[in-house]
């Protein structure tokens, strides 16, 4: 037996943020990063707030690739205010961070009633439903995918508005890391009809919207289209998991602090070819998966590996369109350094929990090679 759970409300499209003031929120934590509050992009959430006469404080101090210190900071805001309800804004890195302060909080003071709303303002991480946390250790520099039902937020607001101003290349780093959440979900063990229906229309939404959003980020349909699809990712892989591409990058960010989505992006690529068998001689049921996604996007070649390799072949040439590199010296890694990494990366990805679901199982070589085919020459 197989189950589904949709446990998040959605509220989605322009002038959604208006549901705040219908909601009973009672005290709030607001946890956002320090440029949501020096940009006053905070300013959309604190004004429906005070209209509501709604008690909050402010937790500013969230980071790009959260710590474990950061989490223990924003834990200390939430027991001095006793929230009954926790408002995230802003990308990733805010809306995991309040889901481990939640948890944390949670089970610190046995208060079980502290409401979860998450607002994103990026297209990319689909946090806003799922049982994933992402929370880096520096002293070991590794990210850790923290999963669990309970961190599954109870109500999620997708306003496009909020994402009109951010830069080109994190609206192409996000965009393709919904891509591969969308690839992964779908070839995942744990993948169903359900899932597979999300990251289906995912897939050809973000294909159809990413670069308009990406080059013409005023476009208010191109936004609304990603941030959607973008949640519907994350529908997908909070129940069917993910794969080693997110295991690579989180291990890999954690070493060399590459944004998550561009990490993603760098070795999907290397991903799909080394999950569909195209170094095997005989045909994968995860093979004809790929086929799937291919033909979703009307590329068909004469045998199905040729069909695999010319998606891989178009999703190279999109992430070039995207401005996304292609070799980790790009990102500012010697190569050196990289190589020298590659065992000690190789082992944390293995350890990732994504990796559990990946359709082929690796072993630390095959993780190796896959890194190493993001270094010059291929090593």
């Amino acid at each position: 037996m197989n189950r589904f759970k949709m446990p998040t409300e959605i509220y989605f499209g322009q002038d959604a943020l208006g549901i705040l003031k219908e909601l009973d929120l009672g005290n709030v934590l607001l946890v956002c990063d320090p440029f949501m509050e020096s940009s006053h992009m905070v300013d959309n959430i604190t004004v429906l707030l005070d209209e509501c006469s709604t008690k909050y404080v402010m937790f500013s101090e969230v980071v790009p690739d959260p710590t474990i210190q950061v989490v223990t900071k924003g834990l200390q805001a939430a027991l001095n205010i006793q929230p009954q309800s926790i408002i995230a804004l802003g990308g990733g890195s805010a809306l995991d961070t309040a889901k481990a302060i939640r948890e944390i909080y949670r089970e610190s003071t046995q208060v079980k009633e502290v409401k979860l709303v998450c607002i994103p303002t990026t297209s990319g991480t689909g946090s806003e439903v799922t049982a994933f946390s992402v929370i880096t250790d520096t002293e070991e520099q590794a990210k850790y995918a923290l999963v669990s039902d309970e961190m599954i937020p109870e109500i999620a607001i997708l306003d496009p508005e909020l994402t009109k101003t951010v830069p080109e290349a994190i609206t192409a780093d996000t965009g393709v890391d919904v891509l591969t959440h969308c690839f992964e979900a779908f070839v995942s063990t744990n993948a169903s009809d359900f899932t597979d229906a999300c990251a289906e229309k995912a897939i050809k939404m973000v294909w159809a919207y990413l670069l308009e959003a990406t080059q013409n980020g005023s476009n208010l349909l191109a936004r609304e289209k990603m941030h959607n699809a973008s949640c519907l990712a994350g529908i997908a892989f909070s129940e069917a998991s993910l794969g080693v591409c997110h295991s690579l990058a989180h291990a890999l960010g954690g070493r060399f602090h590459i944004p998550h989505g561009r990490a993603n992006a760098m070795i999907l690529p290397f991903v799909i070819s080394y999950n569909a068998g195209l170094d095997l001689p005989e045909e994968t049921a995860t093979l004809d998966r790929y086929v799937l996604i291919a033909e979703l996007l009307g590329i068909k070649a004469g045998t199905k590996k040729a069909t695999v390799r010319a998606l891989i072949s178009k999703l190279n040439r999109y992430t070039d369109q995207l401005g996304i590199p292609k070799q980790i010296e790009a990102m500012g890694v010697e190569t050196s350094d990289f190589l020298s990494a590659l065992s000690s990366m190789s082992e944390k990805a293995l350890a990732d929990k994504c990796t559990l679901t990946n359709p082929r199982v690796p072993t630390i070589q095959d993780l190796e090679g896959i890194y190493k085919k993001l270094s010059k020459g291929g090593h």
